[in-house]
């Protein structure tokens, strides 16, 4: 099943959504103090914030290649 250009760029805005919602959980456990395992939780929020986020440019890159080509 083929996407067009218009649904990647929209699962690249949801991927890029999800990256910054990440990033801010990881952030609440970082500023969280009396949290026990503040630091496990915000190393991986920050993670996944970056891996969405960088699928999300990828997926919207491409999508702007595929309208071009």
């Amino acid at each position: 099943m083929k996407m067009s250009s218009d649904d990647q760029k929209a699962v690249g805005l949801i991927l890029l959504c999800l990256g910054f919602l990440f990033f801010l959980i990881g952030l609440a456990a970082r500023l969280k103090e009396s949290f026990v395992s503040r630091a496990e939780i915000s190393t991986v929020g920050f993670t996944a914030a970056a891996i969405m986020a960088a699928l999300g440019v990828i997926v919207i890159l491409f999508s702007l290649r595929k309208r071009r080509g």
